[in-house]
């Protein structure tokens, strides 16, 4: 079994980012320190524990939807649902998104290197990130059938690996393999 990684922080310089910014102010005001798995129902409001609600961040969907509005990657449409108007994001750089598909299939295809202390970090947590999302299947679709297959199976076996052996030897990638822990929870 997994153990609960503590989040300590390492420096509470201001990243220039909001929502980061928040999140460091969050964890360096906690005592004693939160493991990820506590962190993510925080920072996600999937917590309803009425002694952390200072901790939680409000409204993180719709912050990070408009900060990718202002980016020109999601646009804000309203769409009607029967009896109710409802504010969608829709994707409006595709160009944006294909690149991105397009990283992480080259990733397990053309760039595998079957060993995830080898892998570059971001591609790593992309990788985690969109399989729990449940969209990982999604980013090979367009693959043909054998490449597909390859690109599932090398994925797979990524992320079947044992998450606290890898933190162990990740040699910077430990919170990676917490938040793939906790999301496998």
């Amino acid at each position: 079994r997994f153990c609960p990684f503590q989040v300590l922080l390492k420096s509470d310089a201001p990243t220039g980012d909001v929502l980061l910014d928040e999140t460091l102010r969050h964890i360096k005001a906690t005592e004693p320190a939160e493991t990820v798995q506590t962190w993510i129902e925080l920072l996600t409001g999937e917590t309803w524990n009425p002694f952390k609600l200072q901790y939680q961040l409000r409204n993180v969907r719709e912050r990070i939807a408009k900060a990718l509005v202002e980016k020109g990657i999601l646009t804000t449409e309203k769409q009607n649902f029967l009896l109710f108007d409802m504010t969608t994001h829709p994707v409006s750089n595709a160009t944006e998104k294909q690149r991105l598909v397009r990283r992480l299939q080259e990733s397990v295809l053309e760039r595998w290197v079957n060993d995830p202390r080898r892998m570059d970090r971001r591609t790593l947590a992309l990788l985690v990130l969109a399989h729990s999302s449940d969209v990982l299947e999604n980013i090979f679709a367009s693959l043909a059938d054998d490449k597909y297959d390859v690109a599932m199976n090398r994925t797979k076996d990524l992320l079947d690996a044992d998450p606290e052996v890898e933190a162990a030897k990740a040699g910077g990638a430990e919170m990676i393999w917490a938040v793939l822990a906790a999301f496998n929870k």
